[in-house]
């Protein structure tokens, strides 16, 4: 069937306008970080209606803000902003989805033939798993720290990497496309949010809750969870990820055996995948051992992911092989 360079024009507009909305969430966020103060521990009571005092709960965020009538602090205008930031995140997430969606409309086939349809479904895929897991106002400063990767990635997808809508070539013309490369995008997906994390609490380790300085680098640790609440998080969405990672490069195996004749040839692909699975399989175990956990189970979760986004684009772009269906000329 023809493609309908209606629909495929309607989806880079969709895709052009999530990369805008995105970066104007990140640039609200990080505005939020740089407005946002901490209240100083002798001005932490707060006057009731009664004349007592009480004292925000340690997780919450220490801000200043005035006092209303009824003598509760009013929001200050730096959590308005951060919440302002997470409405208009769902409209990106919107758009991104649309322009995923128009794509698969426009050429008449499943959007994941090229490495332009990979990063644009493996970040929408960090970004839905973000608002699940992230949607709670402790976890919102994580959000500049994902969206940073997301607009890079999306960014070099729609120029470098960008190709025009058309027909995949004919050794992925097969039902097993939707299957194991949408199970490998989405893997891909959440491992980033488990490397942002394991990122994030290697940089909360250096800068610990309660000893934050002045400086910019305090400031922002200040508006990130404690550390041992990034480790969880880094390790919940690994455990999430392992197995759908691993399904997907299994099925790939059985899609291998079926379009040439074997289930493994030790592609470069392939073995790259299955460094990356063994990655993670480590940090797992190293995270379940006695002496191996916090900073070092943390620098295997992020080799994990520097070897992922070596398969993405080293083995992709660089390296030749039976994989090679990037679209790129």
């Amino acid at each position: 069937m023809p493609i309908d360079e209606n629909l495929a024009s309607y989806s880079d507009l969709a895709f052009k306008s999530a990369i805008v909305v995105y970066a104007l969430v990140w640039v609200m966020l990080v505005w939020q970080f740089a407005i946002t103060r901490k209240v100083p521990t002798a001005a932490r009571e707060l006057v009731t209606v009664g004349g007592g005092s009480a004292t925000p709960p340690p997780s919450e965020p220490q801000l200043i803000g005035k006092v209303t009538d009824t003598g509760r602090p009013a929001r200050p205008f730096s959590e308005r902003l951060g919440n302002m930031a997470f409405a208009v995140l769902f409209v990106a997430f919107a758009s991104h989805g649309l322009s995923i969606v128009l794509r698969g409309f426009a050429t008449h086939r499943f959007p994941l033939g090229n490495m332009f349809e990979f990063i644009s479904m493996a970040t929408a895929a960090a970004v839905l798993l973000g608002l699940v897991l992230l949607r709670d106002v402790r976890y919102r400063g994580m959000w500049a720290f994902l969206l940073a990767p997301v607009l890079i990635l999306l960014f070099l997808a729609g120029t470098k990497l960008h190709v025009d809508a058309a027909p995949v070539v004919p050794a992925l013309k097969s039902y097993w496309l939707p299957i194991h490369v949408t199970v490998v995008s989405i893997g891909s997906g959440v491992f980033l949010v488990s490397g942002v994390a394991s990122v994030m609490f290697l940089y909360r380790l250096w800068q610990p809750a309660g000893h934050e300085s002045d400086n910019v680098f305090g400031r922002v640790a200040a508006m990130l969870p404690d550390a041992q609440t990034l480790d969880r998080l880094a390790y919940r969405t690994t455990v999430i990820g392992f197995p759908i990672f691993g399904t997907g490069v299994i099925l790939g195996a059985i899609w291998a055996e079926s379009a040439w004749g074997r289930f493994w040839g030790w592609d470069p692909k392939e073995t790259c995948s299955f460094i990356a699975w063994v990655l993670y399989a480590a940090y797992l175990h190293a995270r379940a051992t006695s002496g191996w956990r916090d900073t070092k189970a943390a620098w295997i979760n992020i080799a994990g992911f520097v070897a992922m986004l070596f398969n993405l684009f080293i083995i992709n772009i660089v390296v030749s092989g039976l994989h090679s269906y990037a679209g790129l000329n």
